[in-house]
């Protein structure tokens, strides 16, 4: 494969933010909904996991099912100290979501300066 699991890695992780921002939107949007139970997306440690493990067997293969495979956690918190039994917190949530945008636009830079790499190596610049 010409640009090994780079360029997949970074689309998988770039698919998880999105959807960790979806989910933020969401908690965000029903901040004022009574009975409302935040959500929350985990994939960096499955995702690791998955990694570590196809990586160790050293098959190109195997990592790149790893990566197709690997799949994100959407869970919410039952818990709540509000009347209404909402436990969204609208601080916490524009906190994650301004992380979850840096992330994502940090990725998407770090897959165009690798595109524009293979761009020059191809033009022979």
């Amino acid at each position: 494969m010409l640009f090994g699991n780079t360029i997949s890695m970074a689309h998988k992780s770039l698919d998880f933010l999105w959807k960790q921002q979806e989910v933020i939107a969401a908690n965000i949007a029903n901040v004022d909904t009574p009975g409302y139970k935040s959500k929350s997306v985990s994939f960096e440690e499955t995702y690791k996991n998955k990694l570590v493990a196809a990586s160790k067997t050293k098959n190109t293969s195997k990592i790149r099912q790893a990566i197709d495979e690997a799949d994100c956690l959407e869970y919410s918190w039952d818990h709540s100290a509000r009347l209404d039994e909402n436990n969204v917190n609208a601080d916490v949530e524009n906190t994650k979501m301004a992380r979850t945008t840096l992330h994502y636009q940090y990725l998407l830079q770090s897959v165009t300066n690798d595109i524009k790499r293979y761009q020059s190596v191809i033009k022979g610049q």
